[in-house]
Order: structure tokens, then C-alpha cells, then sequence
């Protein structure tokens, strides 16, 4: 007789309704589930594909009732073109210089971190973390992550970003950036970076996470075309700004 190995279950919950961060007067629910296990890799690529995202070692998406404004996007990286504005944003920051590292928090990257909730995201849960709960965001992840800083000629420290990298793609898990000098960009800037790495290494996607067509927050992803939208029917195109 032939037997099968026992796959571990994966369970799923439902959070406690929360006041949404993106939209007034709206509350937030997620499912999630634990990413543990020598499968937790597969899994999670499995269920970014299927529209969630990752948190320490957790995976999750909306389940928000009577809502569904989040709409999880990721970037076609193969059939990506530079426009005109991006080509310039890409000269104007050339004195940077990416280096992927482990994902081990520092007490600069914290600095840097601290500066940008305040500046970009005062009064937020985020604006309100300390070095510990900085250290567990980026260092609590059983799948491939990795941080990127981009210094300056001078060594200086002006962005960083977390990086998932899965089977079919990257995953910008979450970027700041100094804010002193708007016309660099750097969030921009940084998205450019992991279209060109996905491209480098053969990854047919950039996952940008959601987005939400009533928040400036989230403007910004969708001049990142060709974008993809999940849905019901699964990943998408989504029709390009006019």
C-alpha cells in the first residue's frame, strides 16, 4: 500500500472589527493565518497569489463586511517601461547605491524608520512602535526576506525596504525613506528598484499590496502599468490612467 505524507492543516481566523486606517468611519476585518512549518515558504507564496500579505509570521487579507475597497495589485515587472518622469527620478537619485543585507534590525535603520513615521504618519499605531517592535517587524519572518538599504556617495542612510522574494516574484513588504528632500522621490524610487531586480532575476511580478481608489495613500501604485488587480476571477489588468 502506498502512503501519502501527512500535510500539516492550516487554519484560518477571523479578527475582532478594528477602525479602519484608510477609510473614515469604515471598520476592518481581516482572515488570517500562521505561517510555521518547512512549508511555510510554499504556503505563503500560494497565498500571495491568492491576494494576501504577510506580517511577521502571519498571512491576511480584508474580510471586511459590506466592503471591499482593498483590491490587492502587483506590478507585470517583464512588460514594465520606464516613462519619461520615472527615467528622470531614476537619474536624479544615481549617487545611491542598493545593498540587499539580512533582515537583522539596527539602531540606524530604526532612526530612519522613527523619522519617516513622524514625518509621513504621525499619530499612527506605526508612528507609535519603539526599536523592539521595529526589530519584530523585520526580523520575525520564516520565509526569505531581506532588507535593502540605498546609501548616498557619503554613506548616508536614505532608504530601506523590506523584501519578500517568492517563487514568482518580489514583494515590497514595507519601504521609508528621508522625507527632507521631496524631489528625490525615494518611495517612488524604490518600487523602480524592485521592478528592475524582479526583471534581473527572471520574477514576472512586483507585489505592491493593496489598493484603494479612495486613498491618497494608495494613489500612487497605479502608475506603476501594467498593474494586475486580484478578484473573483483571479488576477486581471487593470486599465491604465488616461
Amino acid at each position: 500500500m502506498e502512503h501519502l505524507p501527512l500535510l500539516r492543516p492550516h487554519f484560518f481566523f477571523t479578527t475582532a472589527p478594528m477602525p479602519c486606517p484608510y477609510l473614515d468611519g469604515r471598520m476592518e476585518r481581516k482572515i488570517v493565518t500562521e505561517l510555521t512549518g518547512s512549508d511555510a515558504r510554499g504556503f505563503h507564496d500560494q497565498l500571495s497569489r491568492a491576494g494576501f500579505r504577510r506580517s511577521h509570521s502571519i498571512a491576511y487579507t480584508p474580510a471586511c463586511v459590506g466592503c471591499n475597497a482593498c483590491v490587492p495589485v502587483r506590478v507585470a515587472a517583464d512588460s514594465f517601461k520606464m516613462s519619461r518622469t520615472f527615467r528622470r527620478l531614476w537619474e536624479r537619485n544615481a549617487d545611491l547605491r542598493p545593498r540587499i543585507v539580512p533582515a537583522r534590525a539596527t539602531a540606524e535603520q530604526y532612526r530612519l524608520f522613527n523619522t519617516y513615521q513622524e514625518s509621513r504618519h504621525a499619530g499612527s499605531d506605526m508612528a507609535l512602535m519603539g526599536f523592539y517592535d521595529y526589530r519584530a517587524m523585520v526580523e520575525d519572518s520564516p520565509i526569505d526576506t531581506s532588507l535593502v538599504e540605498f546609501r548616498d556617495g557619503e554613506g548616508s542612510l536614505k532608504a530601506v525596504c523590506l523584501m519578500d522574494r517568492m517563487d514568482d516574484g518580489v514583494s515590497g513588504v514595507y519601504s521609508f525613506y528621508e522625507t527632507v528632500d521631496p524631489s528625490r522621490s525615494l518611495g517612488t524610487y524604490v518600487i523602480l528598484w524592485l521592478i528592475k531586480t524582479a526583471r534581473s532575476q527572471s520574477l514576472p511580478y512586483v507585489y505592491l499590496g493593496y489598493w484603494i481608489s479612495n486613498s491618497r495613500k494608495m494613489a500612487y501604485k497605479t502608475r506603476f502599468q501594467p498593474l494586475e488587480t486580484y478578484g473573483p476571477g483571479g488576477w486581471t489588468p487593470m486599465p491604465s490612467s488616461p
